[in-house]
């Protein structure tokens, strides 16, 4: 495996950090994979989903937004 390999993985984490970061589970993570709500690249060493922190950030945002229109149409 080469350095340069690895180093294009900079700025990803794994599923479990994922989930956390969005308030989730690793379960509903994978869900999105197949659904294609998040796309994560493979490892090609280990096959571990890879998800790309500005995804995640998009991914949050997003969250956010539907939190907030949901609040609004409560009251």
């Amino acid at each position: 495996m080469s350095a340069s390999t690895l180093m294009s993985f900079e700025g990803y984490i794994r599923i479990a950090e994922a989930a956390a970061v969005l308030g989730v589970t690793t379960k509903t993570m994978r869900n999105w994979d197949r659904a294609g709500k998040v796309v994560p690249r493979r490892h090609p060493v280990n096959g571990y989903r890879m998800y790309a922190i500005e995804d995640l950030a998009a991914l949050l945002e997003e969250k956010k937004a539907e939190s907030t229109s949901s609040d609004s149409n409560g009251r």
